[in-house]
């Protein structure tokens, strides 16, 4: 019988080595043997099957248990802890499921891509749906700053899976999987899965925590259609129902109404928020959402957390360009979209305002730089994206 190795075996089925090993001493490999501390795996081995097939024939309809009760899904981003206790939060967890999700949320919403993953993994095949849907999207976004785009594509792909196969007949199945895929295509600004259901029939049955991110989710896809005052409504609207107690959901939405306002070139609202979402973050160090958006808030992070605390931003631009290199290498062959990998953090921040039809000197006075600067950070990218026309920056820029 011809074998593969470990390594073989996980690049063609899209997942990590890891995964591999995990899944061989669960014997759920057929024929795989171990020799030494290494499997070798038969080459005509099917990936197993999802585990969530098992649950075809649970009860459904109203007289169903309540299936998300208890589950673990997003646990830290469902927790309303108070800014300087995340940590304490966590480890008052009872020990399973749970816990384990959440210090990996931590270790990813703090800019520890590496730690998340290798928490996350062992749970994307796990029993628990909340546990195994939230394991999968820390996994995609954790791999998508370490570089590793098999195993994000993989991720990606099970959250995708999930909604497949929760029927129509398990609604609280449905609203878990439609979260965690929306949250998973949105975020990469790609197109919604099929079979998402409507926003409205999913988010009563999500927890609170969840329920305050999918409509972050929500206000980020009316962003991307450019109805940026709907958008901003629906932030404005959802932090006033108290979101604004759990920190997580709160700080993405506080972001996305960062790119809401300054895109209506309302800086002062854009300020107050950025300040409250930095407020947030900051006892925690919660600050990888900063750095996911970096590209999209136009340049505040520059005018107000850099002058500030400038060892901070450091550390933002840092995560900026690691999820930013993974996320173009998913977004752009998906959509054809070739959003600029080449410019500075401040070279797109500055070509950002100007593909939005900002002159140069309210970017100048906006970045706290001069007029020539921005004019050298303008014509530095247009020389980087081999383009004449100030116009044509909207082409490379995020949407």
């Amino acid at each position: 019988m011809e074998y593969l190795t470990v390594q073989e075996t996980a690049e063609k089925w899209g997942v990590s080595p890891r995964m591999v090993q995990q899944l061989c001493s669960q014997g759920r490999i057929p024929g795989a043997q171990k020799f030494g501390r290494s499997w070798a795996v038969p080459a005509g081995a099917d990936k197993p099957d999802d585990p969530r097939r098992s649950r075809e024939a649970a009860p459904t309809g109203p007289e169903a248990p309540d299936l998300l009760a208890g589950l673990a899904l997003m646990p830290l981003m469902n927790t309303p802890f108070r800014p300087g206790e995340c940590l304490a939060a966590v480890e008052a967890m009872e020990e399973g499921p749970r816990r384990d999700i959440a210090r990996a949320e931590r270790h990813y919403f703090t800019g520890q891509p590496d730690l998340a993953a290798r928490e996350a993994e062992p749970w994307l095949t796990g029993d628990d749906l909340g546990a195994r849907l939230s394991a999968c999207l820390i996994y995609a976004y954790a791999n998508l700053s370490l570089g590793r785009i098999y195993q994000a594509r993989f991720a990606l792909g099970e959250l995708e899976a999930g909604l497949r196969a929760a029927g129509e007949d398990s609604p609280r199945l449905r609203a878990a999987a439609g979260f965690a895929a929306a949250a998973g295509a949105v975020l990469l600004h790609l197109p919604l899965p099929e079979g998402l259901p409507p926003t409205e029939e999913f988010l009563p049955l999500l927890p609170p925590g969840p329920r305050a991110f999918a409509l972050y989710v929500h206000a980020h896809y009316l962003y991307l259609q450019g109805d940026w005052a709907a958008s901003a409504g629906m932030v404005e609207a959802t932090l006033a129902m108290g979101a604004g107690r759990y920190p997580i959901p709160a700080i993405y939405l506080h972001l996305v109404a960062v790119m809401d306002y300054m895109s209506l070139k309302q800086t002062g609202k854009a300020r107050a928020h950025l300040l409250a979402a930095w407020e947030l973050a900051r006892p925690d160090d919660l600050i990888e959402g900063f750095g996911e958006h970096h590209g999209l808030l136009g340049g505040m992070l520059e005018a107000v957390i850099k002058p500030e605390w400038p060892e901070d931003f450091r550390r933002i631009i840092d995560i900026t360009y690691r999820f930013s290199a993974g996320w173009r290498r998913v977004h752009n062959p998906t959509t054809g979209h070739d959003v600029a990998d080449d410019l500075t953090t401040t070279e797109f921040a500055a070509s950002m305002l100007a593909a939005r039809g900002w002159t140069n000197q309210e970017i100048a006075d906006h970045m706290h730089i001069s007029p020539n600067t921005v004019k050298r950070y303008i014509s530095t990218a247009l020389e980087k994206l081999g383009i004449r026309r100030r116009q044509d920056l909207k082409c490379f820029m995020l949407q």
